[in-house]
């Protein structure tokens, strides 16, 4: 497959995603000294909605990437486009937050699923988005636990959601592995990376300044804040950082931010093309899917009908061994009509988890803010992250406050300890979806 490992980032680079997107030439790197109102540290969607939404109003803005637009979980996750935060994220709200609040977030949050579709249309996004997304239960049992969430949501949010019986499940998918289920039909899915890009477009149409090769390693606060590369510097009123994961990567800005989320490798395959009836009758409706375990699958079709598929999380810190074939042994649990389909592409690389699973957003000082902790649900939230950050830099605080307000506590042990204290519960967790 000719899957290159970058050992230093835990990068798998064999995307399917990047063989099928045409990238425009990379932007140059910051060279030399600039000024702006706002300064966005990460080209991801958090990062390119705040700049878009800032820079459309009347703000003059310069983002800065350590890659390319795109490089990092924006442009390589499972492409479920979901309203909510999962359902620890969405627990540690409701607990947190008051009654209301906790509504409000939940309904920003179907609004970042609007927003993502809005922006589609606005800016002429081709992204093969495609609607419906189904959270299925693998036992009995494990649908108690999904039919107590759903309830939750259809009567304290009046969000609507279609139960699916064992009866009906073959509507659905062909597949052994399914007890039941629910189907979201407000969710769905995209090409993350075409998004992604179109997102950038269009945010240089609006006159963001994008620096791509330029990693930030210092970051002084003021009520000029400056934000240096290897090259240049940045002095701006406020500052968005939005690199996620990789924060820390080449220079710890604020280290009691950083500190508060665990970096957490995923990793997906994309086999073969099936033929358009083939993969019709796996997933007669062409729904996004994801299991309910806590180490889950999810899996959806390409455009051109590939399936991708992703198993499994790695808190380790390193690449699995035997990565692909251990993919494909979930996949053909799920699907065994595929046993005899190849792989021809598999990437991945870290996401960003927060400890108790909610967004983290927030402010450092009055004129520094941060957007991280999106915990594997952020495709829809991330882009809306950025919208309540730019409405917050134009003074209008009340949407982003409300996420402001969730706790988050540092992972304990600091990185020394905090990679092996989450292996062991995740094995413990492991256990629990086996037995």
């Amino acid at each position: 497959m000719g899957t290159l490992l970058r050992k230093e980032l835990g990068v798998i680079e064999n995307s399917y995603y990047e063989a099928s997107v045409q990238r425009a030439a990379a932007m140059p790197p910051l060279r030399g000294n600039t000024s702006a109102d706002v300064c966005v540290v990460g080209g991801g969607l958090a990062g390119l909605s705040a700049a878009l939404d800032l820079a459309e109003r009347g703000y003059s803005v310069v983002l800065l990437e350590a890659q390319r637009l795109g490089w990092g979980a924006s442009g390589r996750n499972g492409g479920q486009v979901l309203p909510g935060f999962g359902n620890d994220g969405e627990q540690a709200i409701a607990r947190q937050l008051p009654r209301e609040d906790a509504r409000r977030a939940w309904d920003i949050s179907v609004a970042g699923v609007e927003l993502l579709r809005r922006r589609i249309d606005k800016y002429s996004i081709d992204c093969d988005y495609r609607p419906g997304a189904l959270s299925l239960a693998v036992k009995a049992n494990k649908m108690r636990a999904l039919e107590t969430w759903g309830r939750h949501v259809e009567t304290a949010y009046d969000y609507p959601l279609h139960w699916i019986t064992p009866q009906e499940i073959g509507r659905w998918i062909d597949s052994p592995r399914f007890h039941a289920g629910v189907a979201d039909m407000h969710g769905g899915h995209i090409h993350p990376l075409k998004y992604t890009l179109g997102l950038g477009r269009a945010a240089m149409s609006a006159g963001v300044r994008v620096f791509e090769d330029s990693p930030v390693f210092l970051l002084e606060r003021g009520a000029t804040a400056l934000v240096h590369t290897a090259q240049g510097q940045v002095a701006a009123r406020f500052v968005v950082l939005a690199a996620n994961v990789y924060l820390a990567e080449y220079g710890d800005l604020v280290p009691q931010v950083s500190a508060r989320i665990m970096p957490v490798g995923t990793y997906i395959v994309a086999t073969e093309p099936l033929t358009q009836a083939h993969a019709d009758s796996l997933l007669p409706r062409r729904s996004a899917v994801s299991d309910t375990n806590f180490v889950l699958d999810y899996f959806r079709f390409s455009a051109d009908n590939r399936l991708l598929f992703g198993a499994g999380d790695s808190y380790s810190g390193t690449t699995p061994a035997n990565l692909v074939e251990r993919i494909r042994r979930r996949m053909v649990a799920v699907f065994p009509q595929l046993a005899d389909v190849g792989i021809e592409y598999a990437w991945g690389g870290f996401i960003d988890i927060s400890m108790n699973r909610a967004p983290d957003l927030g402010r450092v000082g009055h004129n520094i803010y941060y957007l991280q902790g999106f915990s594997g649900h952020g495709l829809a939230f991330t882009g809306m992250a950025g919208l309540l950050v730019a409405e917050a830099i134009a003074g209008q605080a009340e949407r982003f406050d409300i996420f402001a307000k969730v706790k988050h506590a540092p992972f304990p042990g600091g990185t020394l300890l905090r990679t092996p204290a989450l292996v062991l519960g995740m094995l413990y967790y492991q256990m629990r979806d086996l037995f």
